[in-house]
């Protein structure tokens, strides 16, 4: 009988056979070492669903195609064919306009594995059976003789009548369809995310539209100086207030916005401006809507979900997808596949998957760090293959194409599906966020911890990309408020004013907004994320139309004419966050190396670190300056800098026309070193001006 150590060695050789770049992971993080066997199943699990389609659906290309037969599609000869999977049904049966809603007229045809099919052949004079914008419901009559009106899950376009609060399902199938005139930008080289939300784009009470973000918001974008749209709220959702987390229509972009033509103009003038666009896609669960939702589709509380209490998240209120059902693949990776075919996305923000990942769904964790907590018989390892052939299929078709992980902790999510990893190429910082709320709520400045500040910021795995942000949507919705309105609350409705008095709270205010955007830009990950009108300050907090605030639009919207007021103090953040950005377009340290922290200070309050040959230098103190302060830098150089100007609302304390030099002196570790002034509540970057950028 072999030793336990020989038993492990040689399970560990077959695991490395198996997983083809395994050895590299397990390189870059020997801890990870103990789950090689849990890396060695999950790759394998993948590879043989992939085989498997491959088998009997002839290649993920084909089976994520699924649009193009499901659903209803006017065929060549002018007839029609409908295909729907509903194994859980008696009888399925087409009514709508076309029919005058007789409903069972047209009977669909059971097939093999709870799939049902219906030819309608053409009218003999070729005219259409079923009119573009035409009404339509398939009919379920379920095995208790139960008659239900149901929207295909496959439909394209859906859209309440009036005041009605379910939606119908809408025919879309227009004459003239939009043509793009773009191409695809080409993957930027470091990725500065605008995190937006179209209903609220605008500064009126109302839902804005496609149309309006595409004239008014995309031009703000571009100026900015970000590359990258990431659209929230676009699946369709029958209930506005849930942000577009309770998605009822999957195929469909929200109607309450505009038409699908008009989303894809959105995308293709984003394009025409080298802008890429990321869809926030809802794959984590589903509203349990049933009458326009996915929900007891066919009659029975299983089809594309788990039955019983698995089926269910207790948290969400909604419905969650059985991964390892054929078709409910099928729905998803062809699902993945329609938005960047149909609509042009570049990528995807994949939201909800830490929920996803484990059978808990993250409720009541913890999260201490012990890799444990990240393998065995809590992870939902139907869900990650699921990931893990999303992935594969987005960067097969579209290897230019960029997915990112709502979720923060699960080792080699980030890591190659060839190393045994889920295959993302970046997850969110989301940790971040938490820690400026938190010693905004809960420290006075003077207190605020540099070596704990400095942690947060650089605590990402090696070689697994990160998105950083001081703030997204989640810390405005109602309950929070913006990062700004936590600086200066009441304030910001008296003294934002240029013609009132700098008051200490706007003063501090305006400054540590700019502080916080500026390291965590720097010193945070591989990428940025900022939440629309959040850049400039916006005031106040996120609240959609509800019941509880009477249906009111109030803080539904974003106040952009606020920036555009020049007796406003909001342009100075928003000058702020432009060239923020324009100075990381040009130097790239977005996709440097990690930075150097060569200084966390905590008496002085100073942070100090060197990336993609620039020098950051914050001193957070709440009153003191520094003269003559010594910093530490790895090369020799003439050091330029850029911080505290009258246009993003500075005092001036810095002649930006003064060059400093560093010289051979060793300072903390490093070979160089320079002396600078350092105000009180600034940032310094100064750049070394003798290295090529």
């Amino acid at each position: 009988m072999a030793a336990p150590a020989e038993s492990y060695e040689a399970a560990l050789a077959a695991a490395l056979t198996d997983v083809p770049e395994l050895g590299r992971l397990l390189e870059i993080d020997p801890y990870l070492k103990p789950f090689a066997l849990d890396f060695q199943r999950r790759y394998k699990r993948f590879n043989q669903t992939l085989n498997n389609i491959g088998e009997n659906e002839g290649g993920i290309d084909k089976f994520s195609k699924g649009y193009e037969s499901f659903g209803i599609h006017r065929c060549a000869d002018g007839g029609l064919y409908c295909k729907e999977w509903a194994p859980g049904a008696e009888g399925v049966f087409l009514t709508g306009d076309f029919n005058d809603w007789n409903p069972f007229s047209h009977p669909y045809k059971k097939l093999d594995y709870g799939k049902w099919e219906l030819y309608i052949p053409p009218k003999q004079n070729k005219s259409l059976i079923v009119l573009h914008g035409s009404k339509l419901k398939v009919v379920i009559r379920s095995k208790n003789g139960e008659i239900l009106y149901r929207i295909s899950p496959w439909a394209k376009y859906v859209a309440p009548e009036g005041d009605n609060v379910n939606y119908d399902w809408i025919h879309w199938d227009p004459e003239h369809p939009y043509k793009f005139k773009h191409s695809r930008p080409k993957k930027p080289r470091s990725l500065r995310i605008y995190e937006s939300h179209v209903g609220i784009s605008s500064y009126e009470g109302k839902v804005a539209s496609y149309k309006h973000f595409t004239c008014n918001v995309l031009p703000r974008i571009k100026d900015l100086g970000y590359n990258c749209i990431q659209l929230m709220a676009i699946m369709e959702h029958a209930y506005y207030a849930s942000f577009g987390y309770q998605v009822t229509s999957f195929f469909a972009a929200s109607s309450r916005y505009g038409t699908p033509e008009e989303l894809k103009e959105l995308v293709d003038t984003a394009h025409s401006m080298g802008i890429i666009v990321f869809l926030d896609v809802v794959h984590s669960h589903a509203s349990k809507n049933s009458e326009d939702g996915l929900n007891m589709f066919d009659g029975t509380d299983a089809c594309y979900f788990h039955s019983g209490p698995r089926g269910n998240h207790d948290l969400w209120d909604s419905r969650l997808f059985a991964y390892s059902s054929w078709e409910v693949l099928r729905f998803l990776l062809s699902n993945i596949r329609w938005w960047l075919e149909e609509y042009g996305f570049d990528g995807f923000r994949f939201d909800g998957v830490t929920s996803m990942l484990y059978h808990h769904h993250g409720m009541g964790q913890g999260f201490s760090g012990d890799y444990h907590e990240y393998f065995g018989l809590q992870v939902d390892e139907d869900a990650l293959v699921y990931l893990m052939l999303a992935n594969h299929l987005i960067h097969t078709l579209y290897p230019e194409s960029i997915t990112i992980a709502e979720d923060v902790l699960m080792p080699a999510l980030c890591s190659p599906i060839s190393q045994g990893g889920c295959g993302f190429d970046y997850r969110l910082a989301m940790a971040i966020p938490d820690k400026w709320i938190q010693l905004l709520k809960e420290f006075k400045d003077e207190d605020w911890n540099m070596g704990n500040i400095v942690h947060t910021l650089t605590n990402r795995r090696y070689l697994e990309k990160c998105i950083a942000y001081a703030e997204s949507h989640d810390q405005a919705l109602v309950g929070d408020k913006t990062l700004a309105f936590w600086l200066m609350d009441a304030e910001m409705y008296t003294n934002m004013s240029v013609l009132s008095p700098f008051t200490p709270v706007i003063d501090r205010g305006i400054q540590l907004h700019k502080m916080i955007r500026l390291i965590t830009h720097a010193l945070g990950g591989e990428g940025y994320l900022n939440f629309m009108g959040n850049e400039f300050g916006h005031p106040e907090w996120l609240d959609f139309p509800r019941i509880g605030n009477n249906e009111s639009y109030h803080y539904a919207r974003r106040q952009f004419h606020l920036t555009d007021d020049d007796l406003l103090r909001y342009k100075f953040l928003n000058n702020f966050d432009r060239d923020m950005n324009k100075l990381e377009e040009r130097c790239n340290w977005l996709s440097a190396p990690q930075a150097y922290v060569s200084e966390k200070h905590e008496a002085n309050k100073v942070i100090a670190f060197e990336r993609a040959d620039l020098l950051f230098i914050f001193n957070f103190h709440p009153s003191k300056s520094y003269t003559d302060y010594r910093v530490g830098t790895k090369s020799p150089g003439k050091y330029p800098f850029y911080s505290d100007a009258a246009e993003y609302g500075g005092h001036q304390r810095l002649d930006h026309n003064t060059d400093f030099f560093s010289e051979a002196f060793e300072h903390n570790g490093l070979s160089y070193s320079l002396l600078v002034y350092i105000p009180s509540r600034v940032a310094l970057i100064l750049q070394n001006v003798d290295l090529p950028n």
